[in-house]
């Protein structure tokens, strides 16, 4: 409606009284807003959450968006003060945010793998002292060999005029002393795998067994005897015969054979990432 002022007529400004349904469907969004969120936490992946917090720590602590900082403690920007030398961090996706999740946990797998090889180890080379001290004190020294391999702890016995006669696979009573201690060593152990080879060098033999695989094997069965007889558990045992086919040195040589001869015990390992460098 119209008013008369001084001779003229003034249109009047209506008050809108509905301003108010304004505010009204500000507040009610943001409740429908609250109570969807509530909703979808009602049941809490932990895994995701984690991710998501981390994210969001991210991101209002200034490595994914300029001024994160400053939201996080005043509440202001304040990039318009302080400029970074730091490039720009792209912003991470919730995907991406999982992807790195898994990337982690199979790092820390990777780390904690190694932390158990490397402890397994330091076990063979303690391991390793012993044996070498109770060969030494037995006067063998040269003629049983100890090695940290990759595949484990390896004790090489040669075996000619010690443990064996030639083409024989009865212990001779000399070696049952070195023998018997290598078996405490073992039983005392407690963890790993035993594995007793047999090995020969390539030339055929006569007499009692038909070919080098049944001495070969015949010779790892006879350690293997003393052992159970030293109540090292079975079934941590087993043995192979492997005649000539893995040789330690040429068969081209007396000497090479005499070293190609021997029997070897193998303390296995139970960790991977293995620090030898021979298998």
């Amino acid at each position: 409606m119209a008013r008369r002022k001084k001779g003229v007529y003034v249109e009047e400004e209506h008050e809108n009284e509905e301003r108010w349904l304004v505010s009204f469907a500000d507040m009610m969004t943001l409740l429908m807003c609250l109570f969807m969120v509530l909703f979808s936490i009602s049941s809490v992946n932990v895994s995701k959450l984690d991710v998501l917090q981390r994210v969001l720590q991210d991101a209002f602590s200034g490595r994914v968006f300029a001024g994160g900082q400053a939201v996080m403690e005043t509440g202001v920007d304040q990039t318009e003060t302080h400029t970074s030398d730091d490039s720009p961090v792209k912003a991470t996706t919730p995907l991406q945010a999982l992807n790195a999740s898994d990337n982690t946990q199979a790092m820390k797998a990777r780390i904690d793998a190694i932390k158990a090889a490397r402890k397994e180890d330091e076990t063979f080379e303690q391991l390793k002292k012993r044996i070498d001290r109770l060969v030494e004190r037995a006067g063998l020294k040269g003629r049983v060999v100890t090695e940290v391999r990759r595949r484990g702890l390896v004790v090489q016995l040669l075996t000619d005029n010690i443990f064996f006669d030639s083409g024989q696979a009865t212990l001779k009573p000399g070696a049952m002393g070195v023998l018997d201690g290598l078996a405490d060593v073992v039983r005392a152990e407690r963890k790993h795998p035993v594995v007793v080879e047999g090995h020969t060098d390539s030339q055929p033999i006569t007499g009692h067994y038909p070919s080098n695989w049944e001495l070969s094997g015949a010779r790892a069965a006879s350690v293997v005897r003393v052992f159970i007889a030293d109540r090292v558990p079975t079934r941590r045992l087993s043995l192979t015969g492997y005649a000539s086919q893995h040789p330690a040195a040429t068969n081209a040589t007396a000497a090479g054979r005499a070293r190609n001869r021997r029997v070897e015990i193998v303390l296995t390992r139970i960790n991977s990432n293995a620090a030898g460098t021979r298998p």
